[in-house]
């Protein structure tokens, strides 16, 4: 699958081994994460993964695959976030996915996002990733409750830019840091859209990855991970995500999106 080899690469270019934690967007159902974990580029890895099926009107779901000999899981829940049509009727979105566990014996939270997209327009939308961010901030609030010194990552699709309301709320009010703010420029993102960059994928975490007293784990690195294969070589949408439909026109690639990724080393 197409997929498996770019996660496989991801590890192989940039750490020389796979992904420990990998969050999925648009996932369709179990069958997919079973067919990817069984796929010949990944099958050596042993990934186990979680999943859960939500309300969302297009039926795709998050999901988190990881490798369970480094990370043990010890529990996994979803959270809905609560959305209104201008008419008052319930509008459904992807649930956001929350797995605790332990990663080489440290406790750390990992809750995985896809927020509402933009196709209504930036502005029209935006009451909704506030929504989702104000849902994620009660989540870390809920888990600061239980565990004051939690570490936490957050990570997903977005759909907004580091310098968005939604993303700055989550740095105000859970104290979360944000290596994409300094990634992101104008000739690099995660996607591009009417040939303007966006970094909608982005990965944040607590800021007790920084304290050596309190961690066996430091920030390392973060990136988009834009390698040749992934990219349009030639054409109107050179240097663009290699996509696999263009319209309705196949075109073969990847993914409208690029990955993104953080390494953290040992203190």
């Amino acid at each position: 699958m197409k997929l498996g080899s770019v996660i496989y690469k991801i590890g192989e270019e940039d750490a020389e081994i796979a992904p420990v934690i990998v969050g999925l967007a648009e996932v369709e159902n179990k069958k997919v994460l079973s067919d990817l974990v069984r796929s010949k580029n990944l099958i050596k890895e042993a990934y186990s993964y979680i999943h859960y099926d939500s309300s969302d009107e297009r039926g795709i779901d998050v999901a988190l695959l990881y490798k369970s000999d480094i990370f043990t899981v010890e529990s996994s829940e979803t959270f809905s976030v609560y959305l209104e049509t201008e008419t008052g009727e319930r509008d459904y979105t992807r649930d956001i996915l929350l797995v605790q566990g332990n990663l080489n014996n440290e406790p750390i939270s990992i809750i995985v996002n896809h927020w509402s997209s933009r196709r209504e327009g930036e502005k029209e939308t935006e009451y909704k990733r506030l929504a989702a961010s104000n849902r994620v901030n009660d989540i870390i609030r809920n888990i600061k409750e239980e565990k004051p010194n939690a570490k936490i990552l957050v990570m997903g699709d977005f759909n907004d830019n580091p310098n968005n309301n939604s993303m700055s709320l989550l740095e105000k009010e859970s104290g979360l840091y944000n290596p994409f703010k300094t990634v992101w420029s104008q000739d690099k993102g995660s996607q591009n859209y009417d040939f303007q960059w966006n970094l909608f994928d982005q990965i944040l975490f607590s800021i007790n990855f920084f304290d050596a007293n309190n961690s066996a784990l430091a920030f390392d690195s973060a990136d988009v991970f834009n390698s040749k294969f992934l990219t349009q070589y030639n054409g109107k949408y050179k240097g663009q995500p290699f996509r696999t439909y263009v319209g309705k026109k196949y075109k073969g690639g990847y993914s409208d999106h690029f990955p993104v990724y953080i390494q953290f080393r040992p203190f």
